[in-house]
């Protein structure tokens, strides 16, 4: 009997919600082990205990306040979708305007009265999704979990129950970023706590308290070095301006038409402003770059369209 996909992407929906709950509960047990049942007491203990809590809990503090502001970026924001009927504009139609500036790419529309073909825009490299039955931009992707196309997709995320893709893929690598500082600062702040445990023999506080603590560093210690690598992957990903799923796409091909350069290639997933670490956009970024609206990506000036027959 073949395996079902469909049914398999229909999981990945269901799990999506549940996944969310997860990583909710995560950040409660570990603000319990960390803020209500160590270092919160420890401000009243006296001398270094109470500077190095007030230290320790700033700092969770702060991480903590990235972590959720970049993961319900990811969670709540678009990461982009193909206009109804959209088609590429030609030479025509764009004009004399400046390919360096955004004018609205990919917001032109097919005239009802109009007839294209798929096989119109193959000079164009542009695609045709047989499933949306309709074209789709360069580097865009179908996800069969969203049930729709998505500009410059990465992947379908479980974790977000969302696509990383043009629109949110700076805050899901901030989010990365910062979750993989705020676990390694959770595991050496609660490795402090349990060595004092196991050194004294002792320690003031419930059993409840300490299985907390124990699940907690255990948790945070596993996710560390994973997210580590995740980013580290990703970073790489960003120096080659390649999505996860084109970095199969070109493993036959010599050179990628897309990479421009580390500081351009890093400039079209985080911006050219210096909002380089929060999860936001400046509309002069956003005007400037067509990029980051996910419709037009600049090619390397050495790279030529392969021809089709």
């Amino acid at each position: 009997m073949a395996w079902n996909v469909f049914k398999f992407c229909t999981a990945l929906r269901a799990l999506g919600s549940i996944m969310i709950v997860f990583v909710l509960a995560i950040i409660g047990v570990t603000y319990y082990s960390v803020v209500i049942a160590h270092y919160v007491p420890s401000l009243f203990l006296g001398g270094f205990e109470t500077y190095f809590a007030v230290v320790a809990l700033i700092l969770f503090h702060s991480l903590l306040v990235m972590v959720m502001w970049c993961y319900s970026s990811v969670v709540v924001t678009d990461p982009g979708g193909v206009p109804p009927n959209w088609r590429p504009l030609t030479d025509e139609e764009k004009g004399d305007a400046d390919s360096l500036v955004a004018s609205g790419y990919g917001s032109a529309e097919l005239d009802s009265k109009q007839l294209v073909m798929p096989g119109d825009f193959l000079s164009l490299d542009i695609r045709f999704c047989h499933k949306c039955k309709q074209f789709k931009p360069p580097r865009t992707h179908h996800c069969s979990v969203c049930g729709r196309c998505i500009l410059k997709m990465d992947h379908h995320c479980v974790w977000v129950v969302n696509c990383v893709g043009a629109f949110n893929y700076k805050y899901f690598l901030l989010f990365l970023f910062y979750t993989f500082l705020e676990t390694t600062l959770v595991s050496l702040l609660l490795l402090r706590v349990l060595m004092e445990f196991f050194n004294d023999g002792e320690i003031d506080e419930t059993p409840g308290s300490l299985v907390a603590t124990f699940i907690t560093f255990v948790l945070n210690l596993a996710f560390a070095p994973s997210i580590l690598g995740f980013l580290i992957m990703h970073i790489a990903l960003v120096g080659g301006n390649t999505t996860t799923i084109e970095a199969y796409e070109k493993k036959t091909s010599p050179k990628w038409r897309y990479d421009l350069g580390w500081k351009k290639n890093f400039q079209q997933v985080f911006g050219l402003e210096k909002f380089w670490f929060i999860p936001v956009y400046s509309k002069e970024d956003l005007r400037r770059m067509p990029a980051l609206q996910g419709f037009e990506y600049p090619t390397r000036p050495d790279w030529e369209l392969p021809q089709r027959h």
